[in-house]
């Protein structure tokens, strides 16, 4: 038989090329390929964020990877700009693009959420450099801070830049709309590439930019594998809760320093009870973030609410008592009244190192309190009802 790959692979390559170009996340042919540059290649070999809003990734013919990453709140923001190249690779940076050479080895993590991906897809003994070990729970990243592979390099606003040189990483990862204080480590000439999942707005955003560590790592089948188990496994718990015919009240936050701390209306965690079958107490308010409310307002919105979210790190046993000692007007709300208080104590879980890529697990945490018959076997992970 007559060899025609000869003929048929220029032909191919520029069609490749020229859809290729077309599409920031790469084009999508129809057995779920993805292609990119002169080559088609399986899906799992390259990453499009589906949910996450913060970052877009422009595969190039020539092989560098253009990584756009912006707040995924605000429309108008500023766009911070990364060539992601094969180490030694021969490629030109298009203008105002910062280059980095994959796969990286040596990361500074300055959050819990990005420290959350790491330990995810197996690789925490890539991450060199932490900021706060206060929540820390993760065995294999204390085993790395007491020998000495894993380093504190200070907090935001106090970083120890001598620390950050000492180590030597590849990349850092930042948080800029935090407080920051990068200033004292911008002279150690190291790409600092901003992690902005915990603003997305959705549970599974956040979740997806375990594609974009996967990327830079060399771990893109892992990361979409593991994220698509993530997807698939909350959407059924979606679509379970989907048919309930009620929806209980929820509120969340507790008074500090004279003031009510809580999130809007369209945040990640309003974003959770809803899935979860559960009107949040602030559905009708449109803000994202942090709100601060006093106390006359979170009554008149919530004194029914049939339960109250509860997350803080306390040392003992936390209970119904303990939230009267705190404040004796929480007695006053009906989810104190009827023992309705869903409670997470970060003192015995992984909250912040784990919670970040386990949204399914937390929606499930939900239903079973919000709507018990639908997951009867359950066993509480993150959140439980407080008895």
């Amino acid at each position: 038989m007559t060899d025609i790959r000869h003929i048929f692979t220029p032909l191919l390559t520029g069609v490749l090329l020229m859809l290729a170009s077309c599409s920031s996340n790469g084009g999508k042919s129809g057995d779920g390929s993805v292609l990119t540059g002169d080559v088609t290649v399986d899906s799992a070999t390259v990453i499009a964020p589906r949910h996450a809003k913060g970052f877009t990734v422009d595969y190039k013919p020539d092989g560098l990877v253009l990584v756009d990453i912006a707040d995924p709140e605000k429309a108008e923001t500023q766009v911070f700009r990364f060539a992601v190249k094969s180490k030694g690779a021969d490629v030109k940076i298009p203008e105002g693009y910062t280059p980095v050479e994959v796969p990286v080895q040596r990361v500074v993590c300055m959050t819990s959420l990005q420290l959350s991906n790491f330990i995810k897809l197996g690789i925490p003994d890539r991450v060199v450099g932490i900021t706060s070990t206060r929540h820390l729970r993760n065995a294999k990243m204390k085993s790395q801070l007491k020998d000495g592979t894993t380093h504190k390099i200070g907090i935001e606003g106090n970083f120890d830049s001598e620390v950050v040189m000492a180590i030597d990483p590849d990349v850092i990862f930042i948080s800029p709309f935090k407080r920051g204080g990068y200033d004292a480590i911008r002279g150690v000439d190291v790409p600092m590439i901003p992690h902005l999942g915990y603003k997305e707005l959705t549970p599974l955003g956040q979740a997806e930019w375990i594609k974009l560590v996967g990327l830079l790592t060399g771990h893109t089948a892992e990361a979409n594998e593991i994220f698509d188990g993530i997807e698939s496994r909350y959407n059924d718990l979606v679509s379970l809760a989907s048919g309930v015919d009620t929806h209980p009240m929820v509120m969340s936050g507790e008074m500090r320093s004279g003031n009510w701390y809580a999130v809007g209306g369209d945040s990640f965690l309003a974003h959770l009870f809803r899935d979860a079958g559960a009107d949040y107490f602030l559905k009708d308010n449109s803000e994202s973030g942090g709100v601060t409310l006093d106390y006359e307002t979170v009554y008149s919105n919530a004194a029914h609410a049939d339960y109250w979210r509860i997350v803080n790190s306390f040392d003992g046993d936390f209970g119904y008592d303990t939230l009267e000692a705190q404040d004796k007007r929480y007695t006053d709300f009906d989810a104190w009244k009827n023992h309705g208080v869903i409670y997470c104590n970060m003192k015995e879980v992984p909250f912040y190192e784990s919670m970040p890529v386990e949204p399914e697990v937390i929606l499930a945490d939900f239903i079973h309190v919000f709507h018990p018959s639908l997951l009867p076997d359950h066993q509480p992970v993150y959140y439980r009802l407080l008895k």
